[in-house]
């Protein structure tokens, strides 16, 4: 029996003495005495995230090991941390956040680009015991709104700008027009004054972060239960209503430092690299809090795969600072492979350290993978979780000995998680046959507990369908040897270049528009992204519009109230759209006509002839 079989098995056979025994990696206040209940982990136990993300390691007498490094290339700097450092800094920041009424339980909403004092303001809410929710600075005010509403902050921790390659984005016209819009007032914005574009401030509501820093008496940490809530993280669901994934102080710490080691390979003092977004879950999990819990160097980098400056962006920041373990999308990999196919920037630079290449996001196709791993010759390892897990559900784990590879797989089960495929009537598909993709109860540490201020919503998301069971909306089989193959949503959430966005709530914003009767988006694939959205619109009758300025304004709607990350750029006007007799609007059968796929005429469609309509269109 392998490392990898023998530990699973345990992790399925005896979970509660499995993970009492990761637990004992983990710092304490109260050490729990009860593993699990009730689906909660170590439900009487006490820690504070903070401590065990910067302030042990430092008191282990690893202040001077270097905890974060910013590579900015789009500002041309680069900065490090220590943990000795980091630890100043996230003190200091907690006592501001203190003195402006901050607590235990309260949160706060951080819409920021890829700076330190992003991590810091997370690490100086969990030292607080204070709930966290970023949002990712990508997206419009109308978004941001609506999780300002349904966070109800205490204080809103800004930038005055992100910078892009080719452009400046105000950050803080978004934010005074969020604002505008919500029904939540917080008490204080702290806005960071960036010298590429200062921000004019509103009088007693917003502080100027150095302003308000500078004299405040730093926190200590606050001692919490292991199952309140660290952070609320916002993701799309298949209603226009965000969802909030609740994740838990305890479980949380606990998962991630064992997934540290065990999935990705990687000891103390080493550094890793997730390229990625702190406004998303591989950002919370893998570039603050797994590294820092296990006590390595993580790199917070401010850049593109290409353009900032060239397609060796990436092997350039892996080289430069010696990164070990390196986790991106297969998006960046397609975009780098289309600007270098030949790999020629590769050549560059001495990546003789990278042991290994992790990708998730979206589904690796077998060509991205073969390209990336002749590429670089080291594993290229595909795994796959979610927003709600935290952490990975299936991956070739690096600590445990690497599997064979299966292109088109992400591997099989991590320990923790005992994945089941089922049919509609909830009963096992043989090895091979697709089915809904779901883990039986209970859940492992780190994964979502609940929906924030919704029980019932996450329930009824998750649990209905499949009692005992949680439904993770994907679908695929397993094979005859355990590998799982992940085929996509079952549902009408899109995955664009990673992020996971609702064709529902695009529906809603093209519905908006004044000569729009009525509308359908579906996501298509696409080589570099994954999958785009096209919108198909029907117009009002009499509307006297000539189709193309329609669908420039539809694009630019979407554009304005969802945000770029959307990456709608396509609008189609037809005559009418695809439907059952009882008005079901067909997107199952548009999928297959924009992908080019064969297709079945459904025998309950209102008029085949309109399929050939849809195709024309396209």
């Amino acid at each position: 029996m392998s490392t990898y079989d023998a530990v699973y098995r345990r992790s399925i056979d005896d979970p509660e003495g499995f993970w009492a025994e990761a637990a004992a990696d983990i710092d304490w206040d109260v050490a729990p005495a009860t593993v699990l209940r009730d689906g909660r982990w170590f439900p009487d136990g006490r820690l504070n995230t903070c401590h065990n993300a910067v302030d042990r390691h430092v008191l282990a007498g690893h202040g001077d090991r270097t905890a974060l490094i910013h590579d900015s290339p789009v500002t041309g700097s680069v900065r490090a941390y220590t943990y000795a450092e980091l630890l100043d800094e996230v003190a200091r920041t907690a006592g501001m956040l203190r003195g402006l009424g901050v607590g235990a339980g309260d949160t706060m909403v951080i819409y920021m680009p890829m700076v330190p004092e992003a991590v810091i303001a997370m690490l100086a809410c969990a030292r607080l015991g204070a709930v966290h929710s970023v949002v990712f600075g990508g997206f419009a005010a109308a978004e941001l709104a609506v999780r300002i509403d349904h966070a109800r902050p205490v204080v809103v921790m800004s930038a005055s700008c992100g910078i892009e390659p080719s452009r400046i984005v105000a950050y803080k016209p978004l934010l005074d027009a969020a604002l505008e819009q919500a029904g939540h007032r917080p008490a204080h914005c702290v806005i960071l004054q960036r010298p590429q574009q200062p921000a004019s401030l509103v009088e007693g509501r917003d502080l100027d972060w150095a302003d308000a820093l500078r004299g405040a008496q730093p926190a200590g940490c606050v001692s919490v239960a292991a199952t309140d809530p660290l952070y609320v993280l916002y993701t799309s669901g298949t209603t226009g209503a965000p969802k909030g994934v609740v994740r838990d102080n305890g479980g949380h710490a606990v998962a991630l430092h064992w997934s540290m080691g065990n999935v990705y390979g990687v000891a103390p003092g080493e550094v890793f690299w997730a390229a990625s977004d702190v406004g998303w879950v591989v950002g919370h999990s893998y570039i603050v809090y797994g590294p820092l819990l296990k006590g390595c160097t993580t790199v917070l980098y401010e850049g593109k795969p290409v353009g900032t400056p060239d397609p060796g962006a990436f092997w350039r920041v892996a080289a430069m600072h010696d990164v070990r373990v390196m986790f991106t999308a297969p998006t960046a990999i397609r975009a780098i492979k289309k600007e270098d196919p030949s790999g020629d920037f590769t050549k560059k630079w001495d990546l003789s350290g990278l042991r290994y290449l992790f990708l998730a996001g979206e589904r690796l196709d077998p060509d991205t993978y073969h390209w990336a791993a002749g590429l670089l010759g080291v594993p290229v390892i595909d795994h796959w979780w979610q927003t709600e897990t935290g952490w990975p559900v299936a991956a070739g784990c690096a600590g445990l000995g690497l599997p064979t590879v299966k292109p088109g797989s992400p591997t099989k089960s991590v320990p923790g998680y005992d994945v089941r495929v089922l049919d509609p009537a909830g009963e096992e598909c043989p090895p091979g046959v697709e089915g809904a993709i779901t883990i039986r109860l209970p859940l492992p540490p780190g994964t979502l507990p609940t929906l924030y201020r919704d029980d019932a919503r996450f329930a009824a998301s998750y649990l209905s369908r499949y009692p005992g069971h949680y439904l993770t909306g994907d679908g695929g089989y397993i094979d005859e040897d355990g590998y799982l193959f992940v085929m996509g949503r079952i549902d009408d959430v899109i995955n664009v270049a990673g992020h996971r966005l609702s064709t529902g709530q695009m529906e809603e914003v093209i519905a908006a528009h004044p000569d729009v009767a009525e509308c359908a988006v579906i996501g298509v694939a696409d080589e570099l992204k994954g999958e785009l959205p096209v919108g198909f619109v029907v117009l009002k009758a009499g509307a006297d519009r000539d189709p193309a300025d329609v669908e420039r304004e539809v694009v630019a709607l979407v554009r304005e109230r969802v945000g770029p990350v959307a990456a709608f750029r396509r609008a189609v006007v037809v005559g009418r759209l695809p439907k059952t007799r009882s008005g079901k609007i067909l997107r199952g059968t548009m999928r297959d006509i924009a992908a080019g796929r064969p297709y079945r005429t459904p025998s309950t469609i209102e008029d085949p002839a309109v399929l050939g309509e849809i195709s024309d269109a396209l």
